[in-house]
C-alpha cells in the first residue's frame, strides 16, 4: 500500500489522467464487463439449446418410427418429419426393410453403427462426403434396435447439423472477433463524444487562461446546449462580474482611503510645519489639541479600516452573550451630556450572541450619526419579536432621500448634509455598522421616519428564543 501512495499518489498506475480518457476507459472497460458476460452465457446455453433441439427431434421420429416396427405397421415407404433428412430400418442381417426415399446423400456408411443394447438410443454425428453437386454435410444420426414380429430390427434416422454448426460459426465469430470490434467502436464513439462534449470546456479555459487581474472585464462563451456546461459558463461570468465589481470596489476604496487619510495627514504636517517655522510665534498648547484632534480622526479611519478589513476577510473573533439592552444603556449613559438627549425604550432583555466589541462599534456609530443629524432628540428603541433583537435608532433631523438611502451604505460617502454638519466625517461608520449586523447573521437598513432618519438593525436572538 505505502509503495503504491509513493509512486501512484493514491491512483491507479498506467490510469488516464484526462477526464476524455478516463471516461472512454471506463466506458471500454463496462462493455468488455457487458459483452463477456453475455459471451459467457451464450457459450454455456446456446450450443447445447441448439444440439438439443436436433437431438429430440432426432429421437422422436426414430422412436415413432420404432413404435410402429414393433407393431407390426411398418410401411415400406418412410415418410420423415420436418428437418429430419433421412429414416432407415434395417434387420439383423443388414437387410433394408423401410426407409424414406432414396437419396443422394442416403450413404451407406452413415447407418454401418448398432446399438450396443436393445431399446437404447445410440446417438454419433456422422459427415456425409462431398459429392460434385453438394458439399460435404454434417449429420446427427441416431439408432435403436427394437423387436418385431419378423425378429429385431434397428431404426436410424439423421438430420443436418449445418444450420447450428453455422449459428455457432456466427456466435463464435460475435464472440471472438465482434466482441473487440464492438469494443472498439464503443471506445471510439466516447472519445468522440466526450470530446465533443469538453470542447466547449476547452474554449472557456483558453478564455480564463487570457483573463488577468488587470483585464477581468472579458467572459467566457456560453454555449447555447442549455447542459451542465452551458450553466458552468454562466455561472462563471456570474463569478467573474462579481470579481470585476469586487476589484472596482477595492480600487475606489483604496483611492479612497487614500484620499481621506491625505486630509488628517496632510492638516497635522502643515500644523507643525508651521509650529516648527515660528516657534515663539505659536500657541503650543492650541496647536497640540489640534493635532491631538487631526491625529484622533487619522486613528478612527485606521481602526474602521482595519475592522472593515477583518469582516471582508472572515476573520473569526470570539463571541459570547451580549445583552443588547445594557450595551444601549451604557451608550446613554456616556451620552448624557451630549447635544441632544437620548430617550430610550428598552425591552426586559435582548441576548445575541456576537462579539462585544464589534455590536458596542456598530451602536457607536449609530449614536454618533444620530447626534450629527439630530435637531431636538434622538430616540433608541430595543425590542425582540419573532426570534430577533431589532434595535431602532431615530432623530428628528433633516432625514434621509429615498434614493440616498443605499447610498449611505457605501464606503466613504458622505452626503451634503452630513459634510456640512461635520467636516471630520469619514464615510466609514454606517458601512462599518452594516457589515457588523451582516457578520452577526442580521441586517440595518434605513426605514421611513418623519421627521429625521430611523436606522433600524436586526440582529438574531440568542437561542431563537
Amino acid at each position: 500500500m505505502s509503495l503504491a501512495v509513493r509512486h501512484g499518489g493514491g491512483k491507479m498506475a498506467g490510469f488516464p489522467r484526462s477526464l476524455r480518457g478516463r471516461l472512454t476507459t471506463i466506458a471500454i472497460l463496462v462493455a468488455a464487463v457487458v459483452l463477456a458476460a453475455g459471451s459467457s452465457l451464450t457459450l454455456s446455453t446456446v450450443p447445447d439449446n441448439l444440439y438439443g433441439v436436433v437431438h429430440s427431434r432426432v429421437e422422436l421420429a426414430v422412436r415413432r418410427v420404432a413404435a410402429e416396427a414393433r407393431a407390426g405397421e411398418l410401411p415400406t415407404v418412410l415418410t420423415p418429419p420436418a428437418r429430419i433428412h433421412f429414416l432407415r430400418v434395417r434387420s439383423s442381417d443388414g437387410r433394408i426393410i423401410a426407409s424414406t426415399p432414396a437419396t443422394s446423400l442416403q450413404d451407406a456408411h452413415m447407418t454401418d453403427f448398432r446399438p450396443p443394447a436393445p431399446r437404447t438410443i445410440s446417438t454419433v454425428e456422422q459427415t456425409a462426403p462431398a459429392t460434385s453437386t453438394e458439399p460435404a454435410i454434417h449429420y446427427l444420426v441416431k439408432a435403436m434396435t427394437v423387436d418385431t414380429p419378423e425378429g429385431p430390427v434397428t431404426v436410424y434416422g439423421a438430420s443436418s447439423l449445418s444450420d447450428v454448426d453455422r449459428a455457432l460459426t456466427w456466435i463464435n465469430l460475435f464472440v471472438f472477433v465482434g466482441s473487440p470490434l464492438v469494443l472498439g467502436i464503443v471506445g471510439a464513439i466516447t472519445w468522440a463524444a466526450v470530446g465533443s462534449a469538453l470542447r466547449p470546456v476547452e474554449r472557456i479555459s483558453a478564455e480564463l487562461a487570457e483573463i488577468t487581474g488587470r483585464d477581468i472585464s472579458r467572459r467566457v462563451p456560453v454555449p447555447d446546449t442549455g447542459d451542465e456546461i452551458s450553466s458552468l459558463a454562466r455561472t462563471t461570468n456570474h463569478t467573474l462580474d462579481r470579481l470585476e465589481r469586487s476589484a472596482e470596489t477595492q480600487r475606489r476604496f483604496v483611492a479612497d482611503a487614500s484620499h481621506e487619510l491625505r486630509s488628517p495627514i496632510s492638516a497635522l504636517r502643515a500644523q507643525l510645519e508651521v509650529a516648527n517655522a515660528y516657534p515663539d510665534e505659536t500657541d503650543w498648547k492650541a496647536t497640540g489639541a489640534r493635532a491631538l484632534a487631526a491625529a484622533d480622526r487619522l486613528a478612527t479611519i485606521v481602526d474602521e479600516l482595519l475592522m472593515l478589513a477583518r469582516l471582508d476577510a472572515g476573520a473569526v473573533v470570539p463571541r459570547r452573550v451580549v445583552d443588547l439592552c445594557r450595551v444601549v444603556e451604557e451608550q446613554a449613559r456616556d451620552r448624557e451630556d451630549g447635544r441632544v438627549p437620548i430617550h430610550l425604550r428598552l425591552c426586559a432583555s435582548a441576548p445575541v450572541c456576537g462579539s462585544p466589541v464589534q455590536l458596542d462599534r456598530l451602536l457607536t456609530n449609530l449614536l454618533d450619526n444620530a447626534t450629527r443629524h439630530a435637531a431636538t432628540r434622538i430616540e433608541v428603541e430595543v425590542s425582540v419579536r419573532q426570534a430577533q433583537v431589532i434595535v431602532t435608532v431615530a432623530d428628528d433631523g433633516d432625514g434621509i432621500a429615498p434614493e440616498d438611502r443605499e447610498r449611505v451604505f457605501e464606503r466613504f460617502t458622505r452626503l451634503e448634509s452630513g459634510r456640512a454638519k461635520d467636516k471630520g466625517g469619514s464615510g466609514l461608520g454606517l458601512p462599518l455598522s452594516r457589515e457588523i449586523a451582516a457578520a452577526h447573521g442580521g441586517s440595518l437598513t434605513v426605514a421611513d421616519h418623519h421627521p429625521g432618519a430611523r436606522f433600524v438593525a436586526v440582529i438574531p436572538l440568542y437561542g431563537g428564543v
